[in-house]
């Protein structure tokens, strides 16, 4: 098994295989790829040394991954929680952020439903 980014790419086509890495969706592991001049439909064991650095070289050349990517996003949503704006308020609890209904649906982001107990007459 080959290893790009600290994670191990399965025995897929490339393009496929790329995608097990946070961050790489169909479309950057086919840019990848065309970057680094390999065909998507190889298989990832079929791939030389050279070849899985040449891929190593491009990606922490030219994107954010894994770990860097990772952080960024959360400092992202720490800033927005911070400067208390609409989306930040929305973050911290728990609420959907965009605009998404919230009488019914949107479980998802609320948990599991708390029952409110109705008074008696």
């Amino acid at each position: 098994m080959a290893r790009v980014a600290g994670v191990d790419i399965p025995n897929k086509h490339l393009s496929i295989a790329l995608t097990y890495i946070y961050g790489i969706g169909r479309t950057l592991a086919m840019k990848i790829c065309e970057e680094a001049k390999l065909d998507p439909n190889k298989m990832a064991n079929d791939l030389t040394q050279d070849e899985i650095g040449l891929i190593r070289e491009v990606i922490e050349k030219n994107y954010k991954i894994e770990g860097r990517l990772r952080s960024e996003i959360g400092l992202n949503l720490k800033r927005l929680i911070d400067i208390g704006c609409y989306r930040g308020q929305r973050h911290r609890k728990g609420l959907p952020v965009r605009g998404q209904r919230t009488r019914t649906n949107s479980r998802t982001r609320k948990g599991k439903k708390k029952t409110v107990a109705n008074k008696k007459k």
